[in-house]
C-alpha cells in the first residue's frame, strides 16, 4: 500500500492513496465536474498528470539526455491513455452539465418559500443550488443570490 504524507501547519498527516482513490465519485453524467477534479487530483498525487499539465516534450533524438528521454516516454504513456480518455469523457458529459445547469438555474430563479420547512433551510437550499451552479461553471454573484432569496420569501 502506498502512503502520501501532507504537511500542514507542522502537523504530518498520512493519507492512504487507496482511500483517496476509493472516494472518487462514480461518474454519472451530472457530476462530471466533480469527478474530473477528483481524477486530476489523484493523477497529480500519483505523479501521472504530466500529460495534463505539460506540453509535449521534443521528440527523442540521438543527442537527447537521459532525463529528456524519460520525460518524453512518461508524457507519451500518459497522453495516449489518460489525456485522450479524459477529453473523450469531457466531450460526452459536457452537454449533461449544461442541461443540469439550466435546470438548477430555473429552480433557483423560480423558488418560492412555501412554509413547509424553516426559512433557514430554504435559504440554505438556495445557497446549495448556487454552489452547484458554480461547480458547473456558472457562478451566481452573491448580490444576485441575495436578491433571489429575498424574492422567494413572502412579503
Amino acid at each position: 500500500m502506498v502512503h502520501v504524507t501532507f504537511q500542514l501547519a507542522h502537523v504530518t498527516v498520512p493519507v492512504s492513496l487507496h482511500s483517496h482513490a476509493c472516494n472518487v465519485p462514480t461518474l454519472t453524467g451530472p457530476n462530471f465536474s466533480e469527478w474530473s477534479e477528483h481524477i486530476q487530483f489523484t493523477l497529480g498525487v500519483l505523479d501521472l498528470d504530466m500529460a495534463l499539465l505539460v506540453e509535449k516534450p521534443p521528440d527523442i533524438i540521438d543527442e537527447s539526455f537521459e532525463e529528456q528521454v524519460f520525460n518524453f516516454n512518461s508524457w507519451e504513456r500518459i497522453y495516449t491513455n489518460a489525456l485522450e480518455y479524459l477529453k473523450a469523457v469531457e466531450v460526452h458529459f459536457k452537454s449533461a452539465d449544461k442541461s443540469l445547469a439550466g435546470t438548477i438555474m430555473a429552480e433557483l430563479t423560480t423558488m418560492k418559500y412555501d412554509g413547509s420547512r424553516g426559512v433557514q433551510e430554504h435559504i440554505l437550499n438556495m445557497s446549495d443550488k448556487a454552489a452547484k451552479l458554480a461547480t458547473l461553471g456558472m457562478k451566481v454573484d452573491e448580490s444576485f443570490l441575495v436578491q433571489f432569496i429575498l424574492n422567494s420569501l413572502p412579503a
